[in-house]
């Protein structure tokens, strides 16, 4: 069964990046801004962003490394996101809202699809079958994979999972997403060590230029 996608009438905007790239924060700061200027604005997230995501989120990002098989955890990353789009994403775009995501179907591509035993295939298959949708626009946060993991590891939560993985597996992912930039004009690529200001501001221009916000 394909997609149903209701006529759209706001923007999406997705956030990227490996873990401790900074994607998070810079989301929340472009949606306060633009919430600043008077644009009704839904932050919301991946794995989450609904109920049924959010307690999916739980399942996938818990626990140990090798919890679940990489095709397992595929399904239960699509299972999130097709819920996330119909309770969340296409409702807001409908009101002509503009929802901004940390993280969407791109980060599947690259944690499923390359670096967690090469089923990019059947990534892509599942996306289209039931998800059907890509950003307007993707903000890429590009960081040395070490940094990246080394502020991962500080924020010392339970969602680990990832970043239990290790270096190597960061740094595939690193170049899973700046291989993915170069084949789509919707992706822009920020570095993310310069400053959290001039990041925020360097990302908020490029929002307003190619989006009209």
């Amino acid at each position: 069964m394909m997609a149903i996608i209701p006529p759209k009438a706001g923007q999406f905007i997705s956030f990227e990046g490996i873990d401790g790239s900074g994607k998070s924060t810079q989301a929340r700061l472009l949606a306060h801004n633009l919430r600043d200027m008077g644009h009704d604005v839904v932050l919301t997230r991946e794995p989450g962003g609904s109920d049924g995501g959010e307690e999916i989120r739980a399942l996938v990002l818990q626990g140990a490394a090798d919890r679940w098989s990489p095709e397992t955890e595929l399904l239960l990353f699509t299972a999130a996101r097709r819920d996330h789009l119909e309770k969340t994403i296409q409702p807001a775009l409908a009101r002509g809202a503009t929802v901004i995501s940390d993280r969407f179907a791109d980060s599947t591509r690259i944690y499923q699809g390359i670096t967690r035993g090469a089923r990019r295939t059947m990534v892509d298959a599942l996306h289209d079958l039931v998800i059907g949708v890509e950003p307007d626009l993707t903000v890429l946060i590009d960081i040395d994979p070490r940094l990246g993991l080394a502020r991962a590891q500080a924020r010392a939560g339970l969602e680990q999972r990832f970043e239990d993985m290790g270096t190597q597996m960061q740094a595939q992912m690193r170049h899973g997403f700046l291989e993915l930039a170069k084949k789509s004009t919707r992706f822009v690529v920020f570095d993310g060590a310069q400053t959290q200001e001039n990041l925020a501001n360097a990302v908020q221009m490029v929002t307003r230029e190619r989006l009209g916000l």
